[in-house]
């Protein structure tokens, strides 16, 4: 990853309680009290602490599960894994890769024609970016707004067309 994502105080200082708990004590925020749980809008989502781009609202869909949901990060470098044994449970943690920061869990139990996993996460670990702003934030992202938001382009018309393809 080509990019330096590093947590600032400031950024910290900035988290709410929840943000906090989450992002810094890997907690878990209630389901279905969540600021993204239903956001449909098109854009990305980047670490709230660091800004690093985690993953795309056109690989968002509704599990039902009550927390964001997606079936891929936006790139496969976003993201790290790691076996979590809390709870009495093994699970799969995701982490960001740039801060290492408690962003949820994936679950093999995702919609198998995108690949079968969810990737089943904190709204509170994630700030979202529409995609009306993504070239505003470019700087910010140093990898240009406009090029996110042309590759969300090109996957929203890319995947209308494979649902079209599956539905004949």
């Amino acid at each position: 990853m080509p990019q330096d994502y590093r947590r600032t105080p400031e950024a910290v200082s900035r988290l709410t309680p929840q943000q906090y708990r989450v992002t810094q004590e890997d907690a878990t925020e209630p389901a279905f009290r969540n600021q993204y749980w239903n956001n449909h809008e098109p854009g990305i989502y980047v670490d709230v602490v660091s800004g690093q781009p985690l993953f795309a609202s056109t690989d968002k869909y509704d599990s039902r599960s009550g927390w964001p949901s997606f079936t891929r990060p936006i790139e496969p470098d976003a993201v790290t894994e790691k076996v979590d044994r809390t709870l009495w449970m093994k699970r799969t943690e995701v982490r960001s890769s740039g801060e290492d920061r408690h962003l949820g869990h994936v679950f093999d139990d995702g919609p198998a024609e995108a690949g079968g996993l969810r990737y089943c996460m904190n709204s509170a670990a994630m700030r979202f970016v529409p995609a009306s702003q993504l070239a505003a934030e470019g700087g910010h992202f140093r990898r240009g707004g406009i090029e996110w938001s042309e590759r969300l382009a090109r996957r929203s018309v890319a995947d209308q067309f494979d649902r079209s393809e599956q539905s004949q």
